[in-house]
């Protein structure tokens, strides 16, 4: 009985150690313990094996670029710009037509006035809206700073009608002349730039003129005048004698 429970014992024991060196070994593998240069590395610190390296098409580089990349860079800006751009310039124009103008109702008065005019009816056929000569710029492409300010500028409006400054024909008209200054001002400061995006001294055909404004346009070149300072009234309602005597009355307490 004591030799049959012995060789029990020592087989257990032969199994046990049997069972810790399989552990051992098998935690050694797993591990994959190296040394490198004094220094223990585990297998969370793999020594870099190199790749052989892929050949990729530009196709694929877009479709699975790597991070970083300048490619992809170059390729998102340029589709972000021309999405930018393009959205811009589809707002400014869809807000330049004459509908959007005319969703405030009060701008109805200023533009019965210019249908009456040559500048909306005449013979040739061509016609001015608001945007010509409220929004637009020159027709140089460098100058599109000056419709984006425009643009800004002209949100005063929108905000007269949501606040109701402007928005029956009573406060319309006791608004008209200091919004008409102004329009002259912004007009002057630019040297009358949106009238001559169609009106130029260099190409008026003077046999056909009167004499009279033959005169007086060059009067103006000589002087340095500017569209505005002689043409004001000629599309609204004509207030510009109000400024005349405001600045008459200016002149008279300076002297």
């Amino acid at each position: 009985m004591a030799t049959a429970s012995t060789r029990r014992a020592a087989l257990s024991v032969i199994l046990s150690i049997q069972s810790c060196s399989h552990a051992y070994l098998t935690a050694s593998v797993a591990d994959r313990l190296v040394l490198m240069d004094g220094q223990m590395m585990s297998k969370e610190c793999p020594v870099p094996t190199e790749k052989p390296a892929e050949q990729t098409s530009v196709w694929q580089r877009l479709l699975q670029p790597p991070k970083c990349s300048m490619l992809r860079m170059i390729v998102v800006g340029v589709i972000g710009g021309i999405l930018i751009w393009g959205g811009l310039n589809t707002g400014m124009e869809l807000t330049n037509r004459i509908e959007f103008c005319l969703s405030c109702h009060e701008m109805s008065i200023p533009f019965e006035e210019l249908k009456k005019t040559v500048h909306y009816t005449n013979r040739s056929g061509t016609s001015v809206t608001c945007a010509d000569c409220h929004v637009a710029s020159s027709k140089h492409p460098v100058d599109y700073g000056r419709k984006l300010t425009m643009k800004l500028l002209a949100a005063r409006d929108v905000i007269g009608h949501i606040i109701g400054s402007v928005d029956t024909p009573e406060k319309f008209e006791a608004k008209r002349f200091e919004m008409a200054k102004r329009v002259w001002q912004k007009m002057k400061d630019s040297d009358s730039r949106e009238c001559r995006n169609c009106h130029l001294f260099d190409t008026m055909d003077k046999t056909k003129q009167k004499d009279r404004a033959v005169v007086k346009h060059e009067g103006a070149i000589e002087d340095g005048k500017t569209c505005i300072d002689c043409h004001k009234g000629i599309v609204h309602k004509p207030v510009h004698q109000m400024l005349e005597e405001e600045e008459a009355k200016a002149a008279s307490k300076a002297s």
